[in-house]
């Protein structure tokens, strides 16, 4: 086992258990870079939280741009255990590096409380985080068949994204932050600041709801292009198989999930996960 092994897998699992999760129903070969690539997406979503401003966040950001960009382990990398292990994934499996730039880059956005404008510019978002990520460990589990999945890939992240940032919404507003698109809470005749004040209660269901059908919408087209899904990707796509239930959790929740994290119990995630790794989207 190698020295940053350890500090990988735990930051993945103290941070995001689903993807943790995930990571078991993998072959034992590819476990480490799964790994890497889940604790750099923890590390980078997780920026806002450990900066009290957003130009240190910025800079921060700027030493994975510069990490991946050397793609070698510099002076300032071979303290960071995770830039190891990150780096040694993408030269093991001649990961593309762009869109872990872009990823980079659209995480830029976090670190700030501006308006998220449009439905598209959220997809956008969604498919450089959520959706990259999941066609980076796809790469890494089998590479020809990642080829043929990414549009799949593509909803898939949009539906894991999607339920994630409405699980948020409580820390969010306490931030000061929307991710919720400007036109959709126009559509829903409310507006960001009502959101964030918790003014227009029955102005932000309605935006609520139009968020959960959007993500439901992309639950749909994932889940009818896995019925096709090989095995040996399903590790990949497991987390974003939680996104129907985290959905359906949200929209019973009503008002509360404006204030209340919505979770599942570990129990209910394991079964949900066997039984997509087992069966399938079949």
């Amino acid at each position: 086992m190698t020295d940053w092994h350890q500090y990988v897998v735990s930051l993945v699992r103290d941070t995001d258990p689903d993807r943790y999760l995930s990571v078991l129903y993998a072959p034992e070969e590819k476990r480490s870079a799964l790994f890497a690539l889940y604790a750099f997406n923890a590390e980078v979503a997780g920026m806002r939280d450990r900066v009290s401003e957003a130009l240190p966040g910025e800079v921060r950001l700027q030493f994975w741009r510069d990490v991946l960009m050397a793609q070698t382990a510099s002076e300032s990398a071979e303290g960071s255990p995770l830039a190891v292990a990150l780096l040694e994934a993408v030269r093991s499996h001649q990961l593309p590096v762009q869109p872990l730039l872009d990823l980079l880059e659209a995480r830029i956005f976090d670190l700030y409380d501006d308006p998220m404008p449009s439905r598209n510019d959220l997809e956008g978002y969604c498919g450089e985080t959520a959706s990259a990520l999941i066609q980076l460990a796809a790469l890494v589990l089998d590479p020809p068949a990642a080829a043929r999945f990414s549009e799949v890939a593509g909803h898939a992240g949009c539906a894991q994204a999607i339920a994630g940032l409405l699980r948020m919404l409580p820390i969010h507003r306490r931030r000061g932050q929307c991710y919720i698109p400007a036109d959709l809470l126009a559509a829903a005749g409310t507006t960001r600041e009502a959101l964030l004040s918790g003014e227009d209660k029955a102005g932000s269901a309605r935006a609520l709801a139009a968020m959960i059908a959007l993500g439901r919408h992309h639950v749909t087209r994932f889940e009818e292009g896995a019925k096709d899904l090989p095995t040996s990707l399903r590790s990949a796509f497991l987390p974003a198989g939680l996104s129907s239930t985290y959905l359906d959790r949200l929209e019973t929740g009503g008002e509360a999930v404006l204030d209340e994290i919505v979770s599942l119990p570990l129990w209910r995630r394991h079964w949900l996960m066997l039984k997509r790794a087992v069966r399938g989207w079949r």
